[in-house]
């Protein structure tokens, strides 16, 4: 029975981190594995990566956890979330704020390992990860916050890497908050219509019906900081090549966002893995020997 009753927890456990819907670590971790590789010259230390992977996965799932604790009065109302296991009594709140203590503690912890720079803007990352969720109550940007959460492990690899934040730490940061906007924008589409009952706000909302036409803006502008981000890391053929296939994923998301259809926007959202992946593959070819040439 008391083995039951662990499994029973754990499960709970693992969808209140959304272990099982892993595309939010995949969104995070595009980002932070590009700022390593430029950071490093195509050789990051090993070591660094590999904290910075665990640390992704514990400060998404800490993430995930704070977001359902903040969303708490909301989620039971909204379809898509009211089977979430605070939403739905499943877990009670000490629990959950327990748990996300934990998350936090030990990539703190990982965090530790770097030198001192990367443990001072790690505080920073902690403020804007806990502060996001709440963030849809005040205002309609909340994506741009977003932006900033998920970006914060570019200046941090950087810092980790280098032992400094060059130019074009802040510009691939700049990249990421476009990219969350586009991403979280098409994911707010649809919600849309439950967050217009029960007052929350987004980007999508305040968009309207210019959603489409600033997401569309805001892919152009992304691809344009990453070509940036590659002149001044001196980035070769292959790079612009990867940067060239990303820009067909965006896009692909135009036109799954075309009849704003919830389905079809949530599959758009999906496909930005696609996006990250390609740009990170197209780091990792450029950064071979010959691959310049």
């Amino acid at each position: 029975m008391n083995i039951e009753r662990f499994d029973d927890r754990l499960r709970e456990y693992v969808l209140l981190m959304r272990l099982h819907r892993p595309i939010g670590l995949y969104l995070l971790l595009w980002p932070t594995l590009w700022a390593l590789w430029l950071a490093g010259n195509g050789q990051p230390p090993h070591g660094i990566v590999l904290v910075f992977v665990l640390g992704v996965a514990l400060m998404r799932s800490a993430g995930c956890v704070m977001n359902d604790i903040a969303d708490r009065n909301f989620d039971p109302h909204v379809a898509r979330t009211r089977d979430r296991p605070l939403a739905a009594g499943r877990i009670s709140l000490s629990e959950a704020a327990t748990l996300a203590a934990g998350l936090c503690l030990a990539a703190f912890g990982l965090v530790l390992t770097q030198n001192a720079l990367t443990v001072q803007l790690s505080f920073v990352g902690l403020v804007l990860t806990a502060s996001y969720p709440f963030m849809k109550r005040f205002h309609h940007f909340p994506q741009f916050h977003l932006g900033l959460a998920f970006g914060w492990g570019i200046p941090m690899a950087f810092a980790a890497v280098t032992g400094a934040l060059p130019v074009v730490a802040w510009l691939l940061f700049l990249g990421n908050i476009l990219w969350s906007v586009i991403y979280d924008t098409q994911y707010a589409m649809v919600d849309r219509e439950d967050d217009l009952k029960i007052g929350v706000k987004s980007t999508a909302i305040r968009f309207g019906e210019r959603d489409k036409r600033i997401i569309g803006y805001l892919q152009l502008a992304l691809v344009g900081v990453l070509a940036l981000v590659g002149v001044l890391a001196g980035r070769g053929w292959i790079y612009y090549l990867g940067l060239f296939v990303a820009a067909w994923f965006a896009l692909y998301q135009q036109y799954l966002i075309r009849n704003r259809e919830p389905a079809e926007c949530f599959k758009a959202f999906l496909n930005n893995n696609g996006f990250g992946l390609t740009i990170f593959c197209a780091l990792l070819l450029d950064y071979l020997p010959g691959g310049q040439t």
